[in-house]
């Protein structure tokens, strides 16, 4: 299977580890996107950094649309792999990829038409951030295709168990956005100063090319052999591509949603709050990236064991996973709450009032690093079995009550540590009901065995796979 792992043998531990740190350094590739953006905007203004952070709500309300061909396509190949079913894979790479395009367009002329309206609902209060926010947006939408594609690209070759190929493909856009940012942000050498239009600019052409390298490469792999994106949808796969990862998306598309209010409630405090929510994010972003790679490989791992039925790996697997990513956190924690101000100022160095809030910031959120890692993985390894409901069921609830939590708690003497509060309050919570409701279902593991041909997924599944 070319460079494929097979991950229904072998060490676990090292199966996990070796699958993992290409996915963790992809997503570190991806965070250090916007990081590069983060650094050198907050060395043009606070403000730029405020619209970049207002804008880029909607790309990851974006994110949330993408999720359903990601997961089916992680999903869907690492359990045809674990049947070792390669023409059912290559029909979840066909219909992922047709899907993801069809969303992307839709969504992309969306934020175009209706850009004032999208930014105006933060009520900003500042046209100057106002103009940055919309301009910055426009320049996304129109590249915005190419964040859709690349991590369903992504997604196809960890679901085969290569997670190496998406690392060294999404680092290799790394280096051109990090080239290119403060040339077109600070305007070095040839390029005209472009501030905020300049961060757009640079991530857009670092995503093109890494979708361009994508294409190449896949015209070698079997999984892309005979691929006609133009040949019409499979009805009955594009069911079980919603099945699986729509509850995904409709968590991610309403903890998008929900910061946004959030984002409206902290706006009160003026633009600086905004900056400083956007840059700590990208600071905290470091655990859940990496506890996202741990949870992408739990996903594969699961799913190839499911597939194949071995029911003692798939705990294995998970109960090592959790070690790992427990460990994560903890250091996690130590790092946001001893290193709050020397990180920090890496971002946005001069400004006082930004500074000490951002400090706060992460010592607060800080606290739930743990929780958060372990609530992270856990809805990998429910991923991997195809149950996409529990997790997504979860975060939605806990994420849905910060907003009458930082309501209740910002207009106590907490004022916006309230807000910051009540988000590490909710992530606790999650990397406690999360992990506890899994381990139930571990136990019933043998029952589930045995009755597998009557779980509704599998019904659909099969059907799925008799027909073609």
């Amino acid at each position: 299977m070319e460079n494929n792992r097979k991950l229904t043998e072998g060490n676990i531990t090292s199966a996990l580890v070796k699958l993992a740190l290409p996915i963790m350094a992809t997503s570190f590739v991806q965070m250090a996107y916007n990081m590069m953006d983060m650094i050198w905007l907050g060395r043009v203004s606070t403000k730029a950094v405020a619209a970049s952070g207002t804008a880029g709500f909607f790309t990851w309300l974006g994110t949330a649309f993408l999720m359903v061909p990601k997961i089916g396509a992680e999903v869907g190949v690492a359990q045809s792999y674990g049947r070792e079913d390669m023409e059912s894979a290559k029909r979840y790479v066909k219909n992922t990829l047709q899907l993801d395009t069809i969303i992307a367009l839709i969504y992309s002329l969306i934020l175009i038409v209706f850009r004032h309206q999208i930014i105006g609902f933060f009520n900003l209060g500042d046209s100057e951030v106002i103009q940055m926010a919309i301009d910055y947006l426009v320049i996304i939408s129109f590249g915005l295709i190419f964040y859709f594609l690349n991590p369903v690209f992504s997604g196809i070759y960890n679901g085969s168990g290569n997670s190496s190929t998406p690392f060294k493909i999404n680092a290799a856009g790394l280096v051109i956005n990090m080239i290119l940012d403060p040339l077109m942000i600070m305007g070095i050498g040839p390029f005209p100063k472009m501030g905020i239009k300049g961060a757009a600019l640079a991530t857009i052409i670092a995503q093109f090319t890494v979708t361009v390298i994508f294409i190449y490469n896949s015209k070698t792999r079997e999984l892309f052999k005979d691929l006609n994106i133009f040949q019409p949808l499979d009805k009955d796969y594009i069911n079980t591509i919603f099945k699986l990862g729509l509850p995904t998306s409709l968590q991610t598309g309403l903890f998008a949603l929900i910061a946004m209010v959030i984002a409206k409630i902290i706006a009160q405090w003026g633009p600086t709050p905004i900056a400083v929510q956007k840059v700590g994010t990208q600071i905290e972003s470091i655990s859940w990236m990496t506890a996202g790679g741990f949870s992408t490989a739990i996903s594969a791992f699961v799913g190839q064991n499911y597939g194949a039925g071995k029911w003692d790996r798939i705990k294995e697997g998970y109960r090592k996973g959790l070690i790992i990513v427990g460990i994560i956190g903890i250091f996690a924690t130590c790092l946001l709450i001893f290193g709050a101000s020397p990180i920090f100022r890496l971002f946005i160095p001069y400004d006082k009032e930004a500074l000490g809030i951002g400090i706060r910031y992460l010592r607060i959120l800080g606290l739930c690093q743990f929780f958060m890692t372990i609530e992270i993985a856990t809805q990998g390894a429910f991923n991997g079995l195809g149950r996409t409901i529990p997790p997504s069921l979860v975060g939605i609830t806990f994420n849905t009550l910060r907003i009458p939590a930082s309501l209740i708690l910002s207009s106590t003497y907490l004022g916006l540590d309230g807000i910051w509060w009540s988000i590490s309050a909710s992530a606790t919570l999650k990397g406690i009901v999360l992990p506890t409701w899994y381990i139930l279902l571990l136990k019933k593991i043998p029952q589930l065995n045995n009755k597998r041909g009557a779980n509704e997924n599998d019904r659909i599944q099969e059907r799925v796979f008799t027909d073609n």
